[in-house]
């Protein structure tokens, strides 16, 4: 009896016409642009400018991939530092290999430099972001599929993971598909934080947090389940303790800030593009444009005094200086 499977793809890369593109880097494209697009929206919806999302996004993304690779590399140095490995590999990012705690690290420095420069809170750019970010993981994970890798233990599940490549240690098989696990868990993390910011309000970087604080909570039990090399402190692996200590920082920082700065920012972007901080608004110019006008008596006032006709001339003043 033959079991039901999820298939691999017989080939990692995807033809776009006659360029070919790695079905890794693909999906890492096209989350990058939904997390952008749906977070332009947010920021429009909080009062911000269209536009702003990206023109952040142009620092925080290439810092985000520099941040994940770092990481990933840094972690399983093995795979690239080893006896009989290429340490050239370290920079092949194309053929996988992201770690999401690097990527969002350092891709928040790189947009703290763009929330810098357009005189925006960081923290409200994040909380616009935060679902559009899961979302981009959800996609992104798709990624692992056409490398046949980050599967769990072996299963005869329905929907396991058939692996067909035998290269770099895999044995063919049937697994449970992590990536699919961690995609699904990304959607209802996005869709968790898009809810409870439009239930509660959530301001000053609780969007965030809340999106930090969930991933980890799923990445926990699905990291668990990978069968793939990585390093271990006491009987776990090392992503599983740095879910838990980001899901504790996550969980502080939402309970601190909601005390300290309950509500939502009023204002996200108070300056135009453009536009110096000392400029007036343009409904203001034109209000200070239009003439001022005097404005009616009211019936049954005295009107303005007139001049007594029958009085005599005004005595000059005396002061001819």
């Amino acid at each position: 009896m033959d079991l039901a499977f999820i298939p691999s793809p017989s080939r990692g890369v995807v033809e776009l016409g006659p360029i070919p593109l790695r079905g890794y880097a693909f999906c890492i494209i096209i989350g990058v642009f939904v997390a952008v697009w749906l977070g332009n929206k947010r920021w429009i919806a909080r009062g911000g400018q269209s536009g702003t999302v990206a023109d952040i996004a142009v620092w925080a993304v290439p810092f985000g991939l520099v941040g994940g690779r770092l990481y990933h590399v840094i972690t399983d140095y093995q795979l690239y530092f080893s006896e009989g490995r290429d340490w050239v590999d370290a920079f092949k990012i194309w053929e996988g290999g992201l770690g999401i705690w690097g990527a969002i690290a350092l891709g928040a420095v790189g947009a703290w430099i763009g929330c810098r420069r357009r005189g925006i809170p960081l923290p409200a750019w994040a909380d616009a972001l935060a679902p559009g970010i899961a979302l981009a993981q959800a996609i992104g994970r798709w990624g692992n599929w056409f490398n046949q890798e980050l599967y769990g233990k072996a299963t005869d599940v329905p929907w396991a993971l058939k692996i067909t490549s035998a290269e770099d240690g895999r044995v063919p098989g049937t697994y449970h598909p992590t990536f699919l696990y961690e995609s699904l868990w990304c959607v209802g993390v996005a869709l968790l934080v898009i809810w409870a910011d439009r239930r509660f309000k959530l301001g000053h970087g609780r969007a965030f947090a809340l999106y930090v604080a969930s991933y980890c909570a799923g990445r926990g039990w699905i990291e668990y389940m990978r069968v793939d090399d990585a390093h271990h402190v006491l009987g776990l692996r090392l992503n599983v303790w740095t879910a838990i200590v980001v899901f504790l920082l996550a969980v502080v920082y939402l309970v601190i800030s909601a005390r300290t700065r309950p509500g939502r920012e009023e204002i996200v972007e108070p300056v135009a593009p453009g536009a110096e901080s000392g400029d007036e608004t343009p409904a203001k110019a034109e209000a200070d444009s239009v003439p001022e006008r005097k404005s009616a008596p009211e019936p049954g006032s005295d009107p303005e005094p007139k001049a007594d006709s029958k009085a005599g001339p005004k005595p000059e003043s005396a002061d001819k200086s």
